[in-house]
């Protein structure tokens, strides 16, 4: 492996908004409307500053060069940036709530190179060292794929609000990690 995993910064925003719409456009566009892209962009698809301020956004690099983002958090949002609508800060209990995966974009040019993969393992590693058992995600059309490979399950779908009334189809999904550690044991 020739790339680097570190938390991301307050400096990487700008190239993570860059890498966010690359991957939008350049992998999603099978799965949504351009109409539905370009709003997601504007609102669901931006960068959740509060996972940068948590410590718990990654990213994954090459020289310098972004390839891919994501994390986990404990908090109660499920999906969307800064200026989405749907938002819920409240800190999450490890102990009877689910730490949320979030935002795992990969830049087009190094999809299907295990970057995604890199970035879901170093996530639930880091909700597991946090004390959570279990896991939730907004998974968009394009990566329910990955993640029943993985290990998640369907849980339901639902309609993420955008702007002018439009939405986005995001699959709810869900895993145990604390049976995953004991089939390991």
């Amino acid at each position: 492996m020739d790339y680097t995993l570190r938390k991301a910064r307050v400096a990487d925003i700008p190239a993570l908004q860059t890498l966010i719409e690359s991957s939008v456009r350049g992998l999603q566009s099978e799965d949504y409307t351009p109409t539905q892209i370009d709003l997601a962009l504007q609102t669901a698809f931006t960068v959740d500053t509060q996972l940068i301020e948590d410590g718990t956004y990654f990213v994954v690099e090459q020289d310098g060069q972004l390839l891919g983002c994501g994390g986990w958090s404990q908090r109660k949002t499920l999906c969307g940036g800064d200026h989405h609508v749907v938002r819920e800060n409240a800190l999450l209990d490890p102990s009877r709530d689910a730490a949320k995966i979030r935002a795992i974009f990969v830049h087009p040019e190094w999809a299907r190179r295990g970057i995604g993969s890199f970035l879901l393992e170093a996530s639930e590693n880091a909700a597991l060292a946090a004390g959570f058992r279990r896991l939730e995600m907004g998974a968009t059309l394009t990566g329910v794929p990955l993640y029943l490979l993985k290990g998640y399950r369907i849980v339901e779908q639902i309609d993420v609000p955008l702007k002018d009334g439009a939405s986005l189809r995001v699959v709810c999904m869900a895993k145990e990690i604390a049976k995953e550690i004991a089939k390991e044991i």
